[in-house]
């Protein structure tokens, strides 16, 4: 029993859900980060997204045991290896999308939708779409999007336009970054294409060249975002730009060596990176209570885009 209970567990990849705290960027950058009703809903929205990814990994093993059997890792995972039967982790999934979308509709008008888009877009990814080379990718950083509008609706905030675009390229680099380290560990892409179809449609060299667009578009798009006058952003994380290109280009280093097997595996694992992110973390919550604070006058004043222009002084 504890043995199953164990494997259940593993089957909804706890580690993973740490990626559903896109779901707190609206309430971070936000205008209501010290509403405690909107701190709450935030709270049970990245509970209801932990929930419905951890039906969709479920759906995933159920439906790729046969291909996880061939990967070095990815065979000691619960259905492939036997720990939990199909017919268990069908329910499993099941009961977990159902108590995700029933709890979803308990919160402000919305948040119920962009649920079920969710989920409905990591169906036709499982389905069909992570066989379809770049398609694949990109639905995945859509379901990261949806990650930051759900967080938005749960507590009745509107979205920066620059926050949408800033998250889909970011999960679009880090999506191929995972590719590139997928390939590197298979080694061949006839060995890759067993584990997952798509890789063989990859090369080194096109994923290098898509890690260097995307990878300047998601430091490109983060500075507008920050720098966009109109959206309560603190645009005092404009001082957090170096710590941005230092974890782009640490993640790029490593993947090209194919050390780790993806973004949370560097994440977890690689210490400089992870002391990167801790201190952009640390220093963007410093500087967020700085710009309530209103110290930020007794800072450089920086003039940004968009803002009237300074005015010639005039002579009495």
């Amino acid at each position: 029993m504890l043995k199953t209970l164990r494997a259940i567990i593993q089957l909804m990849r706890p580690a993973q859900w740490v990626k559903n705290v896109f779901v707190f960027g609206a309430l971070v950058f936000g205008a209501k980060r010290e509403d405690p009703d909107a701190i709450f809903f935030a709270l049970v929205a990245f509970g209801i997204f932990c929930l419905l990814s951890a039906s969709v990994y479920a759906f995933n093993d159920l439906l790729d045991y046969q291909e996880d059997a061939k990967h070095p890792s990815k065979k000691n995972r619960p259905v492939a290896s036997g720990a939990i039967s199909s017919r268990l982790a069908g329910a499993i999934a099941l009961l977990l999308a159902g108590v995700g979308i029933v709890a979803s509709l308990r919160l402000p008008q919305g948040f119920a939708l962009t649920a079920g888009c969710y989920l409905a877009l990591n169906l036709v990814y499982s389905l069909w779409g992570k066989r379809q080379a770049l398609l694949d990718v990109i639905l995945i950083a859509i379901g990261f999007v949806l990650r930051a509008l759900g967080g938005a609706q749960a507590i009745d905030v509107p979205v920066s336009a620059w926050l949408v675009v800033c998250t889909f390229t970011l999960c679009l680099f880090l999506g191929f970054g995972k590719r590139r380290c997928e390939l590197a560990v298979l080694q061949t892409s006839e060995k890759a294409a067993s584990h997952r179809a798509t890789l063989s449609e990859y090369s080194l060299e096109l994923l290098t060249q898509l890690l260097a667009v995307t990878g300047a578009m998601a430091v490109i798009t983060f500075l507008l975002y920050t720098l966009d006058p109109y959206t309560p952003t603190p645009h005092l994380l404009v001082f957090t730009t170096p710590l941005v290109f230092y974890a782009i280009f640490r993640y790029a280093m490593i993947i090209s060596r194919g050390e780790r097997t993806g973004p949370t595996d560097v994440l977890i694992h690689d210490r400089p990176f992870l002391i990167t992110a801790i201190l952009w973390t640390l220093l963007t919550m410093t500087l967020i209570y700085f710009q309530d604070q209103g110290i930020e006058n007794y800072l450089p004043n920086l003039r940004y885009p968009g803002t009237p222009p300074i005015s010639a002084p005039t002579s009495p």
